[in-house]
């Protein structure tokens, strides 16, 4: 058999590090990272590795569907393409004719590929675009706005040149970005060291040269101090905050922060203050290379905004912005004197209806990113018709029954729909509970657009084809070429994505064959800009701790730290996150990462496991209202005695999954309520802010 080597993404996890597939008779004979991508030396992940058991796997869905009982059922009716796309088609059409192109809303999970469906949506006429970022960033997203007036995406992380790395609920070694835990591994090797905050002992904390165990729900009191010991002993950037902090916002800073003292932060926290001087003192002596990472998944407290936001001010005073080793300036096409790819969304119009869930408009809103805006108020509107009513949504590879709070909760804003469509490579809550569903070719099996890598060395790459699908499924753009075609959506109507391809390329002088040796376009770099004058987008043209747009919707800039709740007698607060096996739900029922690790398991402290007589390997019961679930403890000294912690993504029930089906709990159920309870400075949905009992079986 002939062998040959494609150049790919990984499509595992939201990461998409860059891959190379060898194949043969269309088949995976091996999976490797791109030797050519810096960084990633080659390798892959657990996740990225089982690539090819997603393809080998029969319990995905394999062909267009729509309902034929109620919603979430389980009853289909197998349709063609053509059905499919003219049945969604006119759906579409008719609620547009009867309440507007503004009454149909897409999600999806953000990423470099998604030019073709929200092109698609705003061809359409709608506003109304979201992504899954309330379940995640949109806490660190707004931080950085606030500050910067540029988003958390213009600054990289200089792992590999830094001399300290601050990992505070990012727990980068089971989260597996390869580059930068190769990045991160190289310059410990080199003598940085690593801090961890965290609830419990991660991976990551293992790794670290710091570790602190904080009380959960007080990270913003830890960092707080810090700032307080930097300014109070003038350990901070003299020169940089001179020329670069907005005037008399520095002072500001230093009153506010006055109360909030190491001793202070000790009793709220439970760690030392001399250990938190002492970590102040350390990253002084380390700046400017260094990085406190101001989060990624951050939907977790009340105050997680606060958290983020102080995190970079800690980056900020460090003199950390635009340095190497620190948060460099992220530099795009034109930086380093290139131009950059067209976009099909450019060829449309900005719809002129206001975005239905507030953002960038309504009172208390006027001051989040209008881009994907937040998905959980969009919910609000399907129920409540204001400030007008959403009848149709496309979910593009997201599952927000998984992603968000107690998902009856969820289904029940959703009662209103007349369409839902969902858009997915893998089964999961979403794609079970919908009206249609149109199968995407897993990233193997597809090519995707063009995408840009912004960084100290931006490029361009491109995943390509391995495998010919197994299925009747389609890529993502085929889907939406498709389905504009349908609507008389001329402008959509490539041949081919070589087509596409050409089309991005047009103005950037390079073609597709520049692709072909390696699959990446190096664009330039690395360079690291200094900041300027140009660098800010606030109305001073420097960093602003008081934010006037936060200051004009009833937003406090410097919000006072307010004591997290304790667990009422007999509960634990609910935590949870990250796993080297698994992305989330949908790597679960992956035959070879199910083998790995078929279940989560409840990890509690030690001492309140033996005072509930619970043993290490024992099965439990968790609840919290009317949802529980069991699952084994894993009792250890590794998490803090006022919580507990699960790894999301298990408890599936769909029968159509028939490895993960009824395996560990879904955290997910234990919030009841919860996507009402989110932060209204940051965005984020307030999902560690739910307390749960925990009894033997």
């Amino acid at each position: 058999m002939e062998r040959k080597q494609v150049y790919s993404v990984c499509g595992m996890c939201t990461v998409r590090c860059p891959m190379m597939a060898t194949v043969a008779d269309n088949t995976v004979v091996h999976l490797q990272g791109n030797p050519h991508a810096a960084g990633i030396k080659g390798a892959l992940c657990a996740r990225g590795a089982a690539g090819g058991a997603l393809i080998a796997d029969d319990e995905r869905p394999q062909f267009p569907m729509i309902r034929a009982g109620e919603r979430g059922e389980g009853k289909w009716r197998k349709v063609s393409w053509d059905e499919a796309l003219a049945y969604v088609a006119g759906k579409l059409s008719g609620i547009k004719d009867a309440h507007g192109a503004r009454s149909i809303l897409l999600s999806d999970r953000g990423g470099p590929f998604r030019d073709m469906h929200r092109a698609f949506l705003k061809a359409v006429g709608s506003p109304n675009y979201c992504n899954h970022d309330a379940a995640c960033a949109r806490n660190v997203q707004h931080a950085a706005l606030s500050l910067f007036g540029f988003g958390r995406k213009d600054v990289a992380y200089d792992y590999k040149s830094s001399k300290h790395v601050v990992l505070q609920t990012r727990n980068i070694f089971e989260a597996i970005n390869v580059k930068e835990v190769n990045d991160l591994l190289d310059a410990r090797e080199s003598g940085a060291k690593i801090t961890c905050i965290d609830v419990r002992s991660t991976v990551t904390a293992a790794k670290a040269d710091n570790f602190f165990m904080i009380r959960p729900g007080t990270d913003y009191a830890f960092n707080l101090a810090v700032i307080h010991v930097l300014l109070a002993k003038g350990l901070y950037d003299r020169e940089f905050a001179s020329a670069w902090i907005k005037e008399r916002d520095l002072e500001a800073l230093k009153t506010f922060v006055e109360p909030y003292g190491p001793e202070f932060a000790a009793a709220e926290t439970g760690i030392p203050a001399k250990r938190i001087e002492a970590l102040a003192s350390q990253l002084a002596a380390a700046a400017p290379a260094v990085i406190w990472h101001p989060g990624w998944m951050t939907a977790r407290y009340g105050d997680s905004f606060n958290v983020c936001r102080s995190a970079y001010i800690i980056n900020i005073l460090l003199g950390a912005i635009g340095a190497k080793g620190g948060l460099p300036l992220t530099n795009k096409a034109a930086h380093v004197g290139k131009k950059g790819l067209k976009t099909l969304v450019g060829l449309f119009p900005k719809p002129e209806d206001k975005r239905v869930d507030g953002v960038g408009w309504m009172e208390g809103r006027t001051h989040f990113d209008t881009g994907p805006g937040l998905v959980n108020l969009a919910y609000e509107a399907i129920e409540t018709g204001e400030p007008y009513p959403i009848k149709a949504y496309i979910a593009h590879r997201h599952d927000p029954l998984m992603a968000f709070p107690d998902s009856a909760d969820v289904k029940r804003r959703w009662k209103n729909l007349e369409l839902l469509v969902s858009v997915t490579f893998s089964w999961s809550d979403t794609a079970w509970f919908s009206d249609v569903v149109l199968p995407m070719s897993p990233y193997l099996e597809r090519e995707s657009m063009i995408a840009t890598k912004s960084g100290v060395s931006p490029s361009l790459f491109v995943r390509r084809r391995a495998l010919e699908p197994r299925f009747d499924t389609r890529a993502d753009w085929e889907i939406y070429r498709d389905l504009a075609r349908v609507m008389g959506i001329k402008e959509l109507d490539f041949a081919s994505i070589k087509d596409i391809w050409a089309f991005q390329l047009a103005d950037t002088g390079y073609a597709i064959d520049d692709f072909e040796a390696t699959g990446m376009v190096k664009l330039g770099g690395p360079l690291y800009r200094p900041v300027d004058e140009k660098t800010f987008k606030t109305g001073s043209g420097k960093i602003e701790f008081i934010n006037p747009k936060l200051e004009a919707d009833g937003l406090v800039s410097l919000a006072p730290y307010v004591a997290p709740a304790s667990p009422p007698e007999g509960r634990f607060r609910v935590s949870f996150g990250r796993v080297g096996l698994h992305t989330q739900g949908h790597t679960v029922n992956n035959p070879l990462l199910f083998a790995q690790m078929p279940e989560n398991v409840l990890w509690i402290n030690s001492d309140e496991a033996q005072k509930r007589g619970i043993a290490d390997g024992a099965v439990v019961e968790v609840r919290n209202g009317s949802y529980a679930g069991r699952l084994k403890a894993k009792v250890t000294e590794g998490i803090h005695p006022e919580t507990v912690f699960m790894v999301h993504g298990f408890g599936h029930t769909l029968p159509v999954e028939s490895r993960a089906r009824g395996r560990g709990v879904a955290d997910n159920e234990l919030m009841p309520q919860g996507i009402a309870n989110w932060d209204k400075s940051g965005g984020g949905v307030s999902m560690q802010e739910h307390f749960v009992t925990v009894t033997p079986v």
